[in-house]
């Protein structure tokens, strides 16, 4: 059997040596557009800052290497540009030379491009760049030399966070450029703001809400009317998949351009398969088609296409989406749909943030992980988010885990994970996070967000804060707010009214869920805990903080 992949890099070298593992007579042929297979495409921003040396390291295997270890045909800088269904064969260009073969099956693992957006004297200027592969990298590496002084990324979203980053470290320095309100838009807003704050210490200068209308030489004029110096531009404003090729040929696809595939990654002609950035996947959580480019689903498709052609049964379950950015001291990572998501599909959610220490608080090195948790009214986790310095990558895969093998809120105190002082707490973060929803859930306490304090001040609500003096002199006490120590609530109940609405916060939320629970137990029905407490008051709205 003579199979055919269109494409060399994740998801394809994963489905050739697969495929060579599986049968040593089957004809396996590999094209690549590029002069590279098999690269570390998620490593190129790191050769920038040469936190990644050498270029050599960034390719994984040779053509050489593939023919001699499995005996697959690899060529490369060989472009296919057209597939005849109908006779079961396509169309080569190599080194202007066509060629046409024919297949028994066809793999399209057509992977996805940069959006490069319509903005006038883009395409004049020869220092604006691309980051995808090695040669875009090439090109990068090239142009930064000591003329460079100033750099814009257009695009804040994983590979433009990563660019900023490197060309910091580089010495650069750097304006970023973000269409939405925020930078990384799969977070929700306030999870984003760590990282903002991390990229602001770090001399980022941000701008959001804003785009590139014109380029004129080392000139960007933003559609906000400002206008910035750059001496080179890298564009990192979102990718497509590469699906024309499938279009052309006729090949189903769905609204996002992601070629349409069967459980076992077949397209609308079932001799063809396609699988990686350039597949429409569904998601678990909203069962609806989606786009997730990234890594792991790419390499796991490869596999299992690869199964599937032999006729071995795969799991090939619905997407969630897992992903992590490293951003200077700081990570951020996430799973499932975000909050913004959950509101657009009309769903009845709860939200919590949690904040705890990534291993035992009294060994030394620990930091705080931030952590959301979303989740339904009957407990179901669909989406999950953390900010930290350490540790955010263990919690975020836990939760995934768990999201993916549909486990509930209350499943996650049942988890049992590894325990020591130098690498987590008796109780993990993920622990807490299930806890707190858990109370929620059965009502044992309501929380309200940072973002509807007001509404509730301006009811009247009496605003309590139980940390001790000693931390509101050091960190100041959210403006409206009185300072009564959880100690001290007891001495202070009989002198409120019962029938007072009353919020309660501390530094975090744990502290001040004992005085819920404290004024809950003495007869009092309204009363509310700040989510996040302080800590995530302050990070949006450092402002209202009274010193």
């Amino acid at each position: 059997m003579r199979i055919i992949i269109v494409g060399g890099v994740a998801a394809g070298m994963s489905a050739a040596t697969r495929l060579r593992r599986l049968s040593e007579k089957d004809e396996i042929i590999v094209f690549e557009k590029g002069p590279f297979v098999s690269f570390a495409n998620c490593g190129l921003p790191y050769h920038i800052s040469k936190t990644i040396k050498h270029r050599s390291q960034l390719i994984v295997q040779t053509a050489d290497d593939l023919r001699s270890r499995f005996n697959i045909d690899v060529r490369v800088n060989s472009e296919v540009t057209h597939i005849d269904r109908d006779n079961k064969m396509i169309s080569v260009n190599h080194d202007d030379q066509q060629e046409k073969l024919y297949y028994d099956k066809l793999i399209l693992s057509l992977g996805s491009s940069p959006v490069i957006p319509k903005i006038e004297g883009l395409h004049t200027q020869s220092n604006i760049f691309q980051l995808r592969n090695i040669p875009d990298l090439d090109n990068i590496m090239s142009h930064l030399d000591e003329s460079i002084k100033t750099v814009a990324v257009l695009g804040a979203g994983f590979i433009g966070i990563e660019v900023t980053e490197n060309l910091i470290k580089r010495g650069f320095s750097v304006n970023l450029i973000e269409r939405s309100n925020q930078i990384l838009p799969n977070l929700d807003i306030e999870m984003a703001q760590s990282i903002t704050n991390e990229l602001i210490k770090n001399d980022v200068r941000i701008n959001t809400g804003t785009t590139i209308n014109k380029v004129s030489r080392d000139i960007l004029y933003l559609d906000n009317g400002m206008s910035i110096q750059a001496d080179a531009v890298i564009i990192a404003a979102g990718i497509r998949p590469n699906s024309d090729i499938a279009i052309a040929a006729g090949l189903k696809v769905g609204p996002n351009k992601g070629i349409v595939v069967d459980h076992d990654f077949k397209t609308s002609d079932s001799n063809i398969y396609a699988i990686g950035d350039v597949i429409s996947v569904i998601h678990q959580i909203t069962e609806q088609e989606t786009l997730i480019p990234l890594a792991g689903p790419a390499n796991r498709h490869g596999r299992q296409v690869a199964d599937a052609i032999h006729g071995l049964s795969i799991k090939n379950k619905p997407e969630i989406g897992t992903s992590i950015v490293k951003v200077f001291s700081k990570s951020a990572a996430s799973t499932g749909i975000n909050e913004k998501q959950a509101k657009q599909l009309g769903l009845n959610y709860h939200v919590t943030h949690t904040f705890s220490y990534h291993h035992a608080s009294y060994y030394p090195g620990a930091t705080q992980v931030m952590m959301k948790l979303i989740f339904t009214n009957t407990g179901d986790i669909i989406g999950a988010q953390a900010v930290g310095n350490q540790g955010v990558d263990k919690r975020i895969d836990l939760l995934a885990t768990a999201i993916k093998f549909r486990l509930k809120v209350d499943d996650l105190p049942e988890l049992e994970l590894t325990y020591a002082p130098p690498f987590g707490a008796a109780k993990d973060p993920v622990h807490i996070s299930g806890y707190v929803a858990e109370n929620i859930i059965n009502s044992r306490s309501h929380n309200i967000q940072y973002n509807e304090l007001e509404n509730y001040r301006r009811d009247g609500y009496l605003l309590i804060d139980v940390r001790s003096s000693q931390e509101i002199r050091a960190m100041g006490l959210i403006n409206g707010f009185i300072n009564i120590p959880l100690e001290k609530i007891r001495d202070h109940i009989n002198q409120i009214p019962k029938d007072t609405g009353i919020i309660v916060s501390c530094a975090t939320g744990q502290r001040s869920y004992t005085a819920e629970r404290i004024f809950i137990n003495n007869g009092f029905r309204n009363v509310k805990n700040l989510d996040g407490a302080f800590s995530l008051y302050q990070l949006m709205y450092p402002q209202n903080i009274v010193k």
